[in-house]
C-alpha cells in the first residue's frame, strides 16, 4: 500500500465518519482493506481507491465497516453498570412510574453494552411497570445485525454473574446463547453516524458514549460532547471510556468519578 493510497483512504474515512487514521493505523488499514481487495477481485490498493470513489453508494458502508474496531464485552467497565444500579435507578424509582426512562448506547457494536444496560434495569427494577426504552446505535451495519439477533458464544456469557445468566436462553448443543425476549424488547437498534444528523427528538436520561472519541481529533471531540449535552435532560448522565476525559472539553458536566459525568442543571 503506497503512502498516497493510505492518505486517500484516511481522507475518505475522516470525511465520512470523522475517524482520524494516523500513520500508526496504516497496518490496521492494510490488513482490513486487503480482505476487501481480495473479495472484489482487485489487484492493489490504488484500484480499491478508484473503486471506492466511483462506487461510494455501494462500497462506502463496506469500507467503514472494515476500518472500525468493534471490541466489546458484557459489563465492560463494570463500575458503570454498578453506578447505574445503585445511584441512578433508585432516583427513577422515587420519581414514579409515570416518568419515561430513555437511555442511549451510542456506539453499541454487536450489542453487549445495551444488553448489559437492559439486564441491569431488569434486575434492579420492575421494568414492565415503567416506560423504558434503550436506543442502540452504531456506524457499522454488520455489528448492528448481530446486536438485533442477540446471539452470543456461551464462552462470552458464562463469565457473567450467576444471577445474570437467567437473562439468556443457553443452548449447549450449539455453543451459543440468546438474550431472552423480555430483555431484547427494551432495545431498538438503529444505524447512526455520530458526526451526522441525529433524528432523535427526545432527550435521554443516560448516554453511554464509551471508547469512541479516542478516534476523533480534539475539535471533533468538543463538538460531539456539546451535542451529547444537548441530547441529555438536565441532570442526565454521560458515561465515557476509561481512557477518555471531558477535562478541557466542556463545562456542561460535573464529574461523578470514574469517567461518569452529570449534566449541569
Amino acid at each position: 500500500m503506497a503512502d498516497e493510497d493510505f492518505r486517500r483512504l484516511a481522507a475518505l474515512a475522516y470525511d465520512i465518519s470523522g475517524i482520524v487514521l494516523g500513520d500508526h493505523k496504516k497496518e490496521l488499514v492494510y490488513s482490513r482493506i486487503s480482505r476487501r481487495i481480495r473479495k472484489l477481485g482487485l489487484k492493489n490498493f490504488s484500484q480499491y481507491c478508484q473503486h471506492l470513489e466511483y462506487n461510494q453508494a455501494s462500497e462506502m458502508n463496506e469500507f467503514v465497516n472494515s476500518i472500525t474496531t468493534n471490541l466489546t464485552s458484557f459489563f465492560r467497565e463494570s463500575h458503570h453498570f454498578e453506578y447505574l444500579a445503585k445511584e441512578i435507578i433508585p432516583q427513577w424509582k422515587k420519581l414514579g412510574k409515570s416518568k419515561p426512562i430513555r437511555l442511549w448506547s451510542s456506539a453499541c457494536s454487536t450489542g453487549p453494552e445495551p444488553y448489559s444496560m437492559a439486564i441491569t434495569l431488569h434486575k434492579n427494577m420492575s421494568v414492565n411497570q415503567f416506560d423504558i426504552k434503550i436506543l442502540a446505535t452504531d456506524l457499522d451495519s454488520e455489528v448492528l445485525n448481530k446486536g438485533r439477533q442477540g446471539i452470543y458464544p456461551l464462552a462470552d456469557i458464562e463469565q457473567l454473574p450467576r444471577d445474570y445468566l437467567s437473562c439468556f436462553q443457553q443452548k449447549p448443543e450449539t455453543g451459543m446463547g440468546m438474550v431472552k425476549p423480555e430483555i431484547k424488547r427494551l432495545i431498538q437498534f438503529n444505524r447512526l453516524n455520530l458526526l451526522g444528523p441525529w433524528p432523535m427528538k427526545i432527550k435521554f436520561d443516560v448516554i453511554f458514549c464509551r471508547n469512541v472519541v479516542i478516534y476523533f481529533n480534539k475539535e471533533t471531540q468538543k463538538e460531539l460532547f456539546e451535542r451529547l449535552a444537548d441530547q441529555l435532560v438536565d441532570g442526565g448522565y454521560l458515561f465515557i471510556g476509561h481512557s477518555e476525559t471531558l477535562h478541557g472539553m466542556t463545562s456542561r458536566f460535573i464529574s461523578k468519578g470514574r469517567t461518569i459525568y452529570q449534566k449541569v442543571k
